[in-house]
């Protein structure tokens, strides 16, 4: 298989993007930043934007869990999860349909194209990302035969060196697009942000929001 070239990263904090709304895999419609789709009342007022790779990808499942299990946290900061992955929808929801978030496909990686979003050798090969790796195959072998996760596909929709990317989004303005608030392009399968790393950005985005707002006479 022809590895596919690693792509620019056009985007950059400061960056701003034309509006999008997509539909999870539940057919749901999911704007970004939200309340930019015609007819949609606004929603939290963040939206992290998550770009993994493959549908059972065992160090995107793991990495996901620790979401999940938070999920509350980044809502109750005003972080709305939209999570990216190449696969078709119908191999995504064997794989993640228990997950409470937005979950989107793009098979055909535009959004990953539009966003820089690339693969490499190094996704595997990456000595930092060895040992991540072996704890996720090692979660993963525990919940098949738990019967609580599904065996990875062997010949995921898209291949298995894409690389991850993280995106912090925040609305500019009535009928704009978002404004990038931070962004990171990962280097390896495992270099994403953390929940902490997220929660982190939302709070220090929301501390200059509030000390641009005029005081009151």
């Amino acid at each position: 298989m022809q590895t596919r070239p690693m792509a620019t990263r056009p985007i950059r904090p400061g960056s701003i993007l034309r509006p999008l709304v997509l539909e999870d895999v539940s057919g749901r419609r999911i704007s970004v930043p939200p309340g930019s789709g015609q007819g949609e009342a606004p929603g939290p007022a963040l939206v992290h934007l998550q770009f993994r790779r493959f549908a059972g990808c065992p160090v995107c499942t793991l990495h996901l869990r620790a979401f999940a299990r938070r999920h509350a946290e980044l809502l109750a900061a005003s972080v709305r999860e939209v999570v990216l992955f190449h696969s078709p929808a119908d191999e995504l929801r064997l794989h993640a349909a228990d997950l409470p978030f937005a979950l989107v496909t793009d098979p055909d990686k535009r959004l990953y194209a539009e966003f820089g979003v690339g693969a490499s050798p190094r996704a595997l090969l990456d000595p930092r990302a060895w040992l991540p790796i072996l704890r996720a195959i090692a979660f993963a072998v525990g919940g098949v035969l738990a019967g609580t996760v599904r065996p990875p596909p062997a010949t995921p929709h898209g291949g298995r060196l894409g690389l991850p990317a993280d995106f912090l989004i925040a609305p500019e303005g009535s009928g704009a697009g978002g404004r990038v608030i931070a962004c990171k392009y990962g280097t390896h399968v495992d270099d994403h942000w953390s929940v902490d790393e997220v929660l982190a950005h939302a709070r220090t985005w929301q501390t200059q929001q509030a000390t641009r707002r005029p005081i009151a006479a």
